[in-house]
């Protein structure tokens, strides 16, 4: 390793004694004993391909999710990426440009952001996107501060089915303003929002805003999320919406939402170990200025030429600063690149009839495991696209999975906030049928699923 790491026992002498210290360690002296890490365990210098040895032997304990047969679901996606995805994304001019602050000077980047947000344009129906965001969640704590922005209140109601992550960064976004995040509750037998509820929440006049997830965090489609806007009047609506659903489903601008947000992962970009994501972030035109992030626009050049440059830049290292609409730094742009090559590569056909693909191996599972005794699948009376909710009568859901996966079969979430204090619907898990889904791995999670139900009632 001396190679990697220049200095000899003598330079690092020499080093300290101009510094006028006598250690390293000393270098550090400010920072706090307790806040120091102590040894981390790692051993004396060894040569390089010693090094090497030992970390593929580290490696080897992983159990990498190819061995499985996967049915997680959720918002993270394990779809296949075209090799051009990877190709296109990994040329030199947009990794160099991947933070563009001075995007006026790179017209592939802004031309890229442009299409980019003409694509979720397209897709939701509203009138203007901006250039991206972190990811999903942080796209709807954003859009609750928008809601905040356009009308007066105290409350922004979610579903109680919204992914307790995902509420948990709302709660976060609203502590520091002093708004509250409050749960419409739902049917039990078909997982609709309760309208009434909301009908109720919304005369009391305290309500900033609404958000509605599509499909829900139950995976089911809400038939009663289009009426919603009836109900609300002028108070802003969100729509929280998976871009592949949207190649099927009714665009949400179509029935009255003020803001469409979601997680782009899926589109190009690999699930990793939970990152990078992206953002998705659309809304009306009468609101722009209200948006957060950065925004490209199209214009011409002194000789007429179809030119690129940022046209809404909000944010507080610029020249709003205070009156930033968001304190987001920069924009997910190798991921909005790679949501764009995605999508165009794949097209409106070939996206529906993914999710067309999807929907039909997801009933196929939901018909065998329905048929297995302990297991309701689906949970609820509603239609669904690739995830459901599947609902078990003994044993729980964390001890079900832990079966599953002694089988090789990756089965699910299990629906349970985490939190302390957080109370729980049942032992619930969402399934979903990823596009590498095969028959032979359908039926070997059904299988599992029995035996995994099998032990569970010999041990009650």
């Amino acid at each position: 390793m001396a190679r990697w790491i220049p200095d000899e026992p003598g330079e690092e002498a020499a080093l300290l004694d101009a510094l006028g210290i006598n250690s390293t360690d000393a270098l550090f002296a400010d920072v706090p004993k307790k806040a120091r890490i102590g040894r981390m365990g790692v051993g004396p210098a060894r040569e390089e391909p010693e090094v090497v040895a030992e970390v593929d032997r580290l490696l080897e304990r992983n159990r990498p999710m190819s061995k499985f047969a996967s049915f997680l679901g959720g918002r993270i996606s394990s779809r296949y990426a075209p090799a051009a995805v990877d190709a296109i994304v990994s040329r030199s001019e947009f990794y160099s440009a991947y933070t563009p602050y001075q995007a006026e000077a790179s017209q592939g980047m802004l031309r890229t952001l442009f299409e980019f947000q003409s694509l979720w344009v397209e897709m939701t129906g509203l009138d203007v996107a901006n250039a991206s965001l972190y990811d999903g969640a942080s796209a709807a704590g954003e859009a609750l501060l928008f809601c905040r922005r356009l009308h007066e209140g105290a409350r922004f109601l979610v579903p109680a089915s919204l992914p307790w992550e995902e509420r948990s960064v709302l709660e976060n976004y609203a502590t520091g303003p002093g708004l509250r995040v409050d749960t419409i509750p739902y049917d039990d037998r078909t997982g609709r929002l309760d309208l009434h509820f909301v009908r109720e929440a919304v005369g009391r006049r305290d309500v900033f805003g609404v958000l509605a997830d599509v499909p829900n965090g139950f995976g089911h489609i809400d038939e009663g999320v289009p009426e919603l806007k009836s109900i609300l009047g002028d108070v802003p609506l969100v729509v929280a919406a998976d871009p592949l659903s949207l190649s099927v489903l009714e665009a949400p601008g179509n029935y009255g939402a003020d803001v469409v947000v979601g997680e782009g992962q899926g589109f190009g970009i690999a699930p990793s170990f939970g990152g990078p994501l992206l953002g998705l972030f659309a809304c009306r035109k009468e609101h722009v200025r209200s948006a957060p992030g950065r925004i490209v626009g199209a214009t011409l050049d002194a000789d007429g030429r179809r030119a690129y440059a940022l046209t809404l830049v909000t944010r507080e290292q610029h020249i709003r600063r205070s009156k930033a609409t968001s304190n987001i730094c920069t924009n997910e742009s190798l991921m909005a690149l790679a949501f764009v090559v995605y999508a165009t590569l794949v097209g409106p056909r070939g996206l529906a009839r993914l999710q067309a693909s999807l929907a039909e191996k997801a009933r196929t599972l939901a018909s065998g495991l329905g048929g297995i005794e302990g297991l309701r699948a689906p949970r609820f009376d509603a239609p669904y696209l690739a995830d459901f909710t599947v609902e078990l009568s003994r044993g729980t859901a964390e001890e079900f999975l832990d079966r599953l996966r002694r089988r090789k079969v990756l089965g699910g979430f299990p629906l349970k906030d985490r939190r302390p204090g957080a109370t729980s619907d049942g032992e619930r898990i969402l399934v979903g049928v990823p596009e590498s889904a095969t028959e032979k791995g359908i039926q070997k999670y059904v299988e599992a699923a029995r035996a995994a139900l099998a032990v569970s009632g010999r041990s009650a």
